[in-house]
């Protein structure tokens, strides 16, 4: 297939130079995305865990900063795993101290999971310099930019949550 025939079928990867806009917006999501997952796939690296373990650990370290107790039924909802797998997850990170089982504070039947201070402290030094650089390149968009940004990532959710629905 020659390079035209490829364009013309809207298959846009490796076709940077010469896009129409449609096709290049979707190739900057591409790269965006490869850079993520790499991104991703280094920070669960450098902290010796699966993507899993740090899904949890974003998950409890917000709910602890929004002052909300976390149960590991709330963590198996927030995740989209079964009872035993969250029953293993937490004894995973419970061993590598990122997390603590605690009695729940009203209610003697059930535990907290609680992530450990050196939990925070690890992530924000894993995690925290590329966060101040995303939140610059945000910091750099006007309010009219930031409003299309955010329509337009909002709708190709819809579009891939769409996608989801028809399989």
């Amino acid at each position: 297939m020659n390079s035209d025939s490829a364009a013309g079928s809207g298959y846009w990867y490796g076709l940077e130079g010469r896009l129409d806009p449609p096709s290049a917006v979707l190739s900057a999501l591409r790269g965006y995305r490869a850079a993520e997952v790499a991104t991703r796939r280094s920070t669960r690296d450098s902290m010796g865990m699966g993507e899993t373990d740090l899904l949890a650990l974003r998950f409890l370290l917000r709910a602890q900063s929004a002052g909300e107790r976390v149960g590991p039924k709330d963590l198996s909802r927030s995740l989209g795993i079964t009872t035993a797998s969250t029953t293993s997850l937490i004894d995973r990170l419970v061993g590598s101290g990122h997390v603590r089982r605690e009695p729940h504070p009203t209610d003697r039947r059930s535990l907290v999971i609680v992530p450990t201070a050196v939990t925070d402290s690890e992530v924000r030094a894993t995690l925290g310099d590329m966060h101040q650089r995303m939140l610059a390149v945000a910091g750099g968009l006007s309010a009219e930019e930031s409003r299309i940004v955010v329509g337009f990532l909002h709708r190709m959710t819809e579009a891939l949550d769409g996608h989801t629905e028809h399989l």
